[in-house]
């Protein structure tokens, strides 16, 4: 299949995809872009203006002052990528961020990156130099068509005026269909300040030559999958970040809930199941529960629902879910097949092809026999209960996971977006999360992506309290967004879990590396955080120890605007379980040590594929050597 890139607008407007005929306007192309956002029901932009880009605020201030759209002004580009992210994330909605050309635009690279990994909506807009001077390395020039061109689902120059309206829907309908991904749309100055006759396109006219999301599942594939799970023993429901972006949360209950299947989710897939649920195991892979890992590793049917098989998650691919078929449904058809060949491959929407599967189901009258999967479900228990996520308590000092699990008792309905690190992998290890709640740098692991993507969640839903957990080091690369939130009185709470290190970056170095710490401590010249927000017009404030905790943490909430919390932390405290790199995922470290002298290496029979934990060296239902 083509890429969106061969795409031309040409090819597009022969398929006469241009609005019904309205009356002219005569504008500018600034305008122009400005009205086409506002039609596509965009209510807030997020960004840094700049000499390119001016026509566009220029129209912008007299949309503002006209209302029904708002400028929220950054202190960083890269925190206008990660508001409209994190705008995104929590809504489902397309994010818009601006910037101008040249550094303004490079600004928003690891942004775009970010969204591009983890397949977010979002529309990009640049200010670009005038055309004549594109190519004479003119002041603040950059190719960012050509620099974004690997991270963007698609992207734009525009060169005439009269195309802004199309490429506009263009850009929100391609964002936001098929697999969600950011798109650029690249503005020359003076194609902004150029009059012409304006013709709005609105929302939902545009179609595209050559690119047609498969929505609904293959009948034949889903008529194939269900005898698998109808038959399977030991299922395993493997959910990731397209069930989140599909709205497929009450699906895959219904689903697993119908055949009694476990669910564990990837870092992205979080919240898209009730992890109160029995069902639910929590997150697999590098850090994932040490019970969802020997799930994955013991299953005979791997359902994978919106998820990609990455390297967190299967480290060692060719010992991940060995002994099991699999499923895998994905609207990408470029993932279904990629790092594992799946049994049965659906390409579709993930929510359309399970709302198919259990239509048949309810009409063919397909169920679970009863009881089939109990024993699976009462080995796993017995993995719950003998390798449970530990809360550790030292006599000396509070740990990351006190803090985390106190955040989440008197918070549970939050929103909370992450930094990457220690802290994001223990967030997620113990937070109760339901549906868009988590938002979290997952596929690129951006550090400095919390506080600004907490700011976008916060904008687009101001009667949800959103919660910040970040590390230190990771604070640190995007602090000056406090100024944002001051600015507009973004009511976001942050909790820095500090432990003065780059906290995962030492544990691999004392793990795997000799406990040689090369630049990973950051005491040094460590701010004082609380100054810190208090210099911006914020409160701030610290806690030490455990018994200051659960006060500290109630009247951070209570506080009616932005709070910057400083929690002192265990220094050396490690996350696990940790699947180390190149190992399966039954192969865990940092296991409670008398439970992990009770592991037995499994061992299943090249004969007939049954299971052998008696350590015997042959078969003990066929007799083959093992």
């Amino acid at each position: 299949m083509r890429s969106l890139s061969q795409i031309s607008l040409a090819q597009a407007q022969n398929q006469e995809v241009y609005a019904p005929l309205v009356p002219t306007i005569r504008a500018n192309g600034g305008f122009a872009l400005i009205d086409s956002i506002k039609r596509h029901g965009v209510e807030h932009i997020f960004g840094y203006p700049g000499g390119a880009i001016l026509p566009i605020y220029d129209e912008l201030y007299k949309a503002e002052s006209a209302g029904g759209i708002q400028h929220i002004l950054v202190r960083h580009e890269q925190g206008a990528a990660h508001a409209a992210d994190g705008y995104a994330r929590a809504t489902g909605k397309v994010g818009v961020c601006f910037a101008t050309s040249g550094p303004g635009a490079t600004n928003l690279v690891t942004g775009i990156a970010t969204a591009y990994m983890d397949s977010i909506p979002m529309v990009i807009v640049t200010g670009q130099v005038p055309l004549a001077a594109i190519g004479t390395d003119a002041f603040q020039e950059t190719d960012i068509y050509g620099i974004t061109l690997p991270i963007v689902k698609h992207s734009y120059v525009v060169r005439e005026p009269k195309d802004i309206a199309q490429i506009v829907a263009e850009a929100f309908y391609i964002a936001s269909t098929g697999r969600p991904g950011p798109v650029l749309i690249d503005v020359p100055k003076d194609v902004a300040l150029t009059e012409f006759d304006y013709v709005p396109v609105e929302p939902g006219c545009v179609k595209l030559t050559g690119y047609r999301p498969t929505v609904k599942g293959n009948p034949r594939k889903i008529a194939q999958a269900l005898p698998l799970i109808c038959e399977s023993r030991r299922p395993l429901l493997y959910v990731g970040g397209g069930a989140i972006a599909a709205n497929a949360h009450a699906e895959v209950k219904q689903l697993a809930e119908l055949f009694n299947i476990p669910v564990t989710t990837t870092l992205m897939g979080i919240g898209a199941f009730d992890e109160n649920h029995p069902l639910a195991l929590g997150m697999l892979g590098m850090h994932g529960t040490a019970y969802a890992n020997f799930a994955v590793s013991e299953c005979d049917l791997l359902i994978a629902v919106g998820a990609r098989f990455d390297d967190r998650v299967a480290s060692k691919l060719d010992e991940f879910a060995s002994h099991a078929k699999v499923i895998h449904i994905d609207i990408d058809p470029a993932e279904v097949g990629k790092n594992r060949t799946p049994e049965v491959p659906i390409v579709g929407d993930v929510r359309q092809v399970l709302i198919e599967m259990l239509r048949r189901c309810e009409e063919e009258g397909i169920y679970a026999a009863p009881n089939q999967t109990q024993e699976w479900l009462n080995r796993i228990n017995s993995w719950r209960e003998d390798y449970p996520l530990i809360v550790p308590h030292h006599a000396d000092s509070m740990s990351p996971q006190e803090v985390i699990v106190e955040m989440n008792l008197q918070a549970p309905d939050a929103y909370y977006t992450t930094d990457v690190g220690q802290h994001q992998m223990w967030a997620a290890q113990f937070l109760k999360n339901g549906p868009r709640r988590w938002i979290s740098s997952a596929g690129l692991g951006t550090m400095g992506y919390g506080l600004p993507a907490a700011m976008g969640a916060k904008v687009a839903l101001p009667q949800e309290e959103v919660i910040c957990i970040s590390g230190d080091s990771s604070f640190q690369m995007n602090l000056q967004e406090l100024g944002t939130l001051s600015q507009y009185g973004i009511n976001v709470k942050i909790v820095i879990i500090n432990n003065g290190w780059q906290g995962m970056v030492r544990q691999w170095q004392q793990a795997f590396y000799g406990e040689r710490y090369s630049s990973s401590n950051m005491d040094v010249s460590m701010p004082d955080f609380e100054l810190l927000a208090q210099a911006y017009g914020i409160k701030g404030m610290v806690i030490r120890n455990r018994d200051e905790l659960q006060g500290a943490i109630a009247e951070m909430l209570a506080h009616n605007g932005p709070v910057l919390v400083d929690a002192h932390v265990t220094k050396d405290e490690n996350c696990y379980p940790m699947v180390a790199p190149g190992k399966n995922n039954s192969q865990m470290i940092g296991l409670p040590q008398r439970k992990v002298e009770k592991q037995v290496e499994l061992i299943y029979c090249s004969s007939c594929g049954v299971k052998n934990t008696s350590n015997n060296n042959f078969c003990p239902e066929c007799g083959t050597k093992l």
